[in-house]
């Protein structure tokens, strides 16, 4: 179950350079005007864990396979997309297919790069997008409500799912996003939400894009992002998407020396890449073996039987027991035989709830 991220935000906010660092290929076009990305550009790229590469120098395997996150670079919106201004509902569509958003924001000031309102502010821009994408969740729910009618009117267990939508309606024609909406996870609203999957009901991330000078102290412009972000309890990831750009080329040892001559000690993208998974309350734990050692992605607190479903559905309905030994505990004693050796490889049955960073060996049956 990858991460998939869906990255929005106004024309020239750095969206397309951002994806190309991400993919450290120049995938998507950046150009200095509007709409440059014509289709959305999607990349798998893997997520950093240093954890799997100190698994991999102690297992020797023919393959290292991390985790991964899908990123989706989505043409720039603009006042309107939600009634088909620029590229429109299209790209909001896109949007909605995915698990989070990153927002990219604007927060340099370059001549060069034309911005669409003419001037550079972070608060105006952020309210334009979100104002569009409650739109286009007002829009998609509209559309929805005649076939809610006739439904409610052939059967009153439908009325309450009626009742939820227009509930939802008004509150989004306040201005509100679907995520501040009360009462959201319960009874027929919770059916409603997961039947729409709004847009302004995912979790956000916002990318404040500053040039390489403003990866120290927080410009004014930061500023104003953090304290709009801190009202919703989003997260803030401030990254030089130019500068991370132009790493692409660089060993990962020459990456570490770049950064640390800018007095950053990780990669604003690494950070983006680990905030997702913070947000969607997102683990991995690792299969070792000598063809392959490799990072498997699951919600925190699913159990062992559900956490083998990644690897194959045959897993879960077939499950026996799983083998576990914590990070930790496979670190201190380098190999799986020396932790069955030291009696730290436990026998863990259907109601263990997989850890972070948990080594496994499932066993089953079908």
């Amino acid at each position: 179950m990858p991460l998939s991220i869906g990255i929005v935000g106004l024309p020239n906010v750095g969206k397309s350079t951002l994806y190309n660092a991400l993919t450290r290929a120049q995938n998507a076009q950046a150009a200095n005007y509007p709409f440059c990305t014509i289709e959305p550009n999607k990349a798998i790229v893997p997520v950093p864990d240093e954890r799997l590469a100190t698994l991999a120098r102690m297992a020797n395997p023919q393959k290292i396979l991390p985790a991964t996150v899908e990123f989706t670079d989505i043409a720039g919106l603009v006042k309107g997309a939600s009634k088909g201004e620029g590229l429109g509902n299209k790209f909001l569509a896109n949007i909605r297919e995915t698990q989070a958003i990153l927002h990219v924001v604007r927060c340099f000031v370059d001549d060069d790069v034309v911005h669409v309102h003419g001037q550079v502010d972070p608060v105006s821009d952020i309210e334009v997008i979100e104002t569009e994408l409650i739109l286009a969740d007002a829009q998609v729910l509209e559309n929805r409500m005649d076939r809610l009618r006739k439904q409610a009117r052939a059967g009153k267990e439908h009325q309450a799912k009626l009742q939820a939508a227009e509930q939802l309606l008004a509150h989004l024609m306040e201005g509100r996003t679907a995520a501040s909406l009360a009462g959201r996870e319960e009874g027929a609203m919770a059916e409603l939400y997961a039947e729409l999957a709004p847009i302004t009901a995912k979790p956000v991330i916002y990318c404040a894009n500053v040039d390489e000078d403003g990866l120290g102290e927080d410009s004014p412009q930061v500023l104003a992002v953090r304290a709009h972000a801190e009202k919703t309890g989003a997260p803030v990831v401030k990254v030089s998407a130019k500068m991370e750009e132009e790493m692409g080329s660089l060993s990962d040892e020459e990456r570490r020396e770049f950064l640390e001559s800018f007095g950053v000690s990780s990669s604003g993208l690494d950070q983006v890449i680990r905030t997702g998974y913070i947000i969607l309350g997102l683990i991995s734990y690792f299969t070792v073996g000598p063809k392959e050692v490799r990072a498997w992605t699951i919600e925190q607190g699913w159990k062992a039987p559900k956490a083998a479903s990644v690897i194959h559905t045959d897993f879960e309905r077939g499950f026996i027991r799983a083998e576990v030994i914590s990070y930790q505990d496979y670190i201190s004693n380098a190999s799986e035989a020396a932790c069955r050796a030291a009696g730290v490889l436990r026998q863990e049955g259907k109601e263990y709830q997989v850890k972070d960073g948990d080594v496994i060996h499932f066993l089953f049956n079908v």
